[in-house]
């Protein structure tokens, strides 16, 4: 199960949301007040986890959205080549690769342990 369904009134700041099929994080939300011809509106304002693209999003809050599930994951690394980092689950076991992000090109050492998360089926270095 890799998303959950919500009502848009359950969504807080820091929070995440499926915007355009993309896991996003919560910036921002502002909600409108119910008016004569309808229900209340919120306006999300929302980043990618994966790409880091602003995303926006404007829904009746008892709609309903897709939540992610989101796994944060240690790992360590087996080894580096260039701008990419083969990693070892330090749960499961499982080994796999990754790109390193821009800003830790260079910091990332063979037997570091570094955290990642995974989502809707795909995975990101978040730190070491």
């Amino acid at each position: 199960m890799t998303t959950r369904q919500a009502e848009v009134r359950e969504l807080r700041e820091g929070r995440y949301v499926v915007i355009d099929d993309e896991p996003c994080k919560i910036k921002s939300i502002s909600t409108s007040k119910p008016g004569k011809h309808g229900s209340a509106k919120a306006k999300i304002q929302a980043e990618g986890i994966f790409d880091d693209s602003k995303r926006r999003m404007k829904a009746p809050v008892d709609d309903r959205c897709r939540i992610p599930h989101i796994d944060k994951r240690q790992a360590q690394v087996i080894s580096v080549q260039e701008d990419i980092v083969q990693l070892m689950d330090l749960e499961t076991y499982e080994t796999f690769e990754l790109r390193i992000p821009e800003d830790l090109e260079g910091q990332i050492e063979p037997e570091d342990e570094i955290d990642y998360l995974e989502a809707m089926g795909r995975r990101k270095i978040t730190g070491t």
